[in-house]
This record gives C-alpha cells, structure tokens and sequence, in this order.
C-alpha cells in the first residue's frame, strides 16, 4: 500500500479490511512524511505497531 492510500482509509467513514502480516488491523495514525503508520493489531487497543506503509495490504471485500 502507499501513503495515499493509507491516509485515504484512515480517512474515510467506510471500514476497510487492512491486515498486516495476515493479521486483521486498524489503522490509528499515519505519517506521510516518513512513510509510516501506526496500527492497531486485532481488537486490543494497546497492541499497536508503528510499521512502514509497504507492509500493509488491502483486503478485498
């Protein structure tokens, strides 16, 4: 995924299905200037990981 992308899904109303790894995620922050996000891993909100935009992968419905 890009930094456009990622700050389109953080953006939008719409849940969409991102998963890191194959892991289920949310995305809480983007830093477009450094190619970074910050995300939420499944449903516990203290799991986050900082991780480059590249690794996060957009699920199709």
């Amino acid at each position: 995924m890009d930094v456009k992308r990622a700050q389109d899904i953080y953006a939008s109303k719409e849940t969409v299905s991102v998963h890191l790894d194959g892991e289920p995620v949310w995305i809480e922050h983007v830093d477009a200037q450094n190619g970074m996000a910050t995300v939420q891993v499944g449903s516990r909100p203290t799991n986050t990981h900082t991780v480059g935009v590249e690794r996060l992968e957009e699920q199709d419905h």
